[in-house]
């Protein structure tokens, strides 16, 4: 798993000439009040949500195709849309429509305008691609890979996204949200002078888990389990903790950490059901002006949380949260609370990337979706081996985690759990 696959350049050979075909006949919806057809591709909790979403950001808009790995995700997903019913008069999902397996995505982006991006995140890079070859626009849930290699072609693809004038819109949902907006605004207009120490905690309880039935596949208990295997998920401090990388990655006026140094391990998350994932990690990052951010983040049960930002400056302080007044700056000028406008930073998302295909003016958050995932991947590498890593190194990684093919019968044991000072850097 540790070598390039060669299952991702044959995919990528094989499926030009279908994104060619279909690039031939593709209407990016610039401008008019014309159907829109989505396509889901990945159908958990969160691709049902973004679905929701998408069908409430436009009133010309249908559901029109959707795929997963597994069928019965793919009609839960589709039997909880149609019970609402202000959304059932837009889907229109008939059962050739409904694709399931590994190349499922490839007929739902030949079949609609806009795709909305929502399986594990080993596969973002692959869908992404193909989505801008065939000229569809896309919502990519967060990160939008799990290693070096996926992030270079998420750049590279990004900006073959801005050539064609589509719209890449990132789940990197705080980058949303009013009160978010206004404290960064007020941090990059000032008020905090100058930034020296930022920290990014995400302390939170346990998730779910799916444990292995019986006659289950190696890969059909993976892709079941994805949320603890590195290469599906990219560990849980880059599938979750990247929210608050993000949010201290923008406020410092989108730079991203020269280099860094930290750990990481299991303490309570240490049964084979949690594959090879850890459960806490420390990381602390150094930007090129010296500041530091001090990246910490735990999963387990009993512990107390705490899920925020907070930035220090020579000027003064603040504190980004989701938590009810938990956007604050204070400085000479004393303290304030945000206290304007809310909205859900989900449905403004998918409000901001339908209003840009339809006055042709599209967004593209490929640059710094790409660039903080990389920042949680260079952190997870930092722990993993115990060493530090330079943005360079990172960036430049040759580990690709993709395994040897995407198929159900193939062999494919749990890698070890990574030990600092015996793994190595790739």
């Amino acid at each position: 798993m540790r070598t390039p696959s060669a299952d991702r350049r044959r995919f990528l050979q094989t499926s030009a000439a279908l994104a060619a075909g279909m690039a031939a006949t593709a209407n990016v919806h610039a401008a008019g009040n014309e159907l829109l057809k989505v396509g889901l591709i990945g159908c958990g909790s969160r691709g049902t949500g973004a679905a929701e979403q998408a069908l409430k950001a436009d009133p010309n808009v249908k559901l029109w195709a959707m795929s997963d790995a597994f069928s019965d995700r793919l009609q839960s997903s589709l039997t909880t849309l149609q019970n609402n019913p202000e959304l059932a008069p837009k889907i229109d999902v008939p059962q050739e429509r409904r694709f399931t397996g590994f190349d499922g995505f490839r007929q739902v982006i030949a079949s609609c305008d806009v795709v909305l991006l929502c399986t594990p995140p080993q596969f973002r890079p692959l869908h992404l691609r193909e989505a801008v070859r065939a000229n569809r626009h896309v919502f990519a849930e967060k990160p939008c890979a799990v290693d070096a290699p996926g992030v270079r072609s998420v750049l590279e693809t990004c900006r073959e996204a801005a050539k064609k004038n589509l719209s890449v819109v990132s789940g990197l949902c705080l980058r949303s949200d009013p009160g978010f907006r206004d404290t960064a605004k007020r941090i990059h207009d000032g008020a905090l002078g100058d930034i020296h120490t930022l920290q990014a905690n995400d302390y939170r309880g346990g998730i779910w888990i799916r444990n292995r039935e019986a006659g289950w596949s190696d890969m059909t208990w993976q892709m079941r389990n994805w949320y603890y295997f590195t290469w599906l998920s990219g560990d849980f401090n880059v599938e979750q903790h990247v929210h608050f990388l993000d949010v201290c990655a923008w406020v410092m006026g989108d730079r991203w950490p020269t280099k860094c140094i930290g750990m990481g391990g299991r303490a309570q998350r240490t049964g084979p059901e949690f594959g090879q994932i850890y459960d806490h990690f420390s990381i602390v990052y150094e930007f090129a002006n010296g500041a530091k951010l001090f990246s910490n983040c735990r999963q387990q049960t009993g512990c107390r949380s705490d899920l925020g930002s907070y930035v220090s400056g020579s000027r003064g302080s603040a504190t980004l949260s989701e938590r009810r007044r938990g956007l604050v700056v204070k400085n000479a000028d004393g303290e304030r609370a945000y206290d304007g406008p809310t909205a859900n930073m989900y449905q403004v998302e998918h409000n901001e990337l339908f209003a840009s295909i339809r006055n042709g003016r599209p967004i593209n958050n490929g640059e710094y979706m790409a660039k903080s995932t990389l920042m949680a991947i260079m952190g997870r590498m930092a722990a993993y081996t115990g060493q530090q890593v330079t943005w360079e190194q990172a960036m430049e990684s040759r580990q690709d985690l993709t395994p040897a093919r995407y198929d159900w019968d193939l062999q494919l044991p749990v890698p070890p759990v990574a030990v600092p000072g015996v793994t190595r850097f790739e």
